[in-house]
């Protein structure tokens, strides 16, 4: 018969509550891609682990991102311009002209992910808020 865990060597996982979500898609999109480089080089990866606890794994921003493209938000060079840029660990630069459509793709990329991330509680906020209007969109009810 197997005896139970001894207390000091039982496994402590993080608690979801004190998970710290990002502060935006971008964001979330370096930490997975290098939780995803690390992973390729044969670090494991996984949930309540790392310096900061994250409310999800680098699966999660993923799936997410394949379900925009399933349904058509994105296409393949969103995916492209993310996993590149992702991978050098910054953003592109549309001072640079070689760079401006790629900052154009990724800006696009990521403000369609925001809002899934956000609903599944990976990037801070509650994804059932209204995005900030400008003042130059405020239309006066009254005269």
């Amino acid at each position: 018969m197997a005896s139970a865990p001894r207390p000091h060597h039982a496994t402590t996982f993080a608690s979801i509550a004190k998970a710290e979500p990002f502060a935006s898609a971008e964001e979330a999109w370096f930490w997975t891609m290098s939780a995803l480089i690390a992973r390729q080089d044969g670090a494991r990866v996984v949930a309540g682990r790392g310096a900061a606890i994250r409310p999800c794994e680098p699966d999660d921003v993923v799936k997410c991102l394949d379900r925009l493209y399933r349904q058509r938000r994105i296409d393949l060079n969103h995916a492209r311009v993310l996993r590149r840029w992702g991978e050098r660990g910054s953003a592109p630069n549309p001072r640079y002209p070689t760079e401006r459509a790629d900052f154009q793709q990724w800006k696009e990329a990521l403000s369609r992910l925001e809002w899934p991330l956000r609903n599944k509680g990976i990037v801070a906020g509650n994804g059932f808020t209204a995005p900030p209007a400008d003042d130059d969109n405020v239309v006066p009810l009254f005269g």
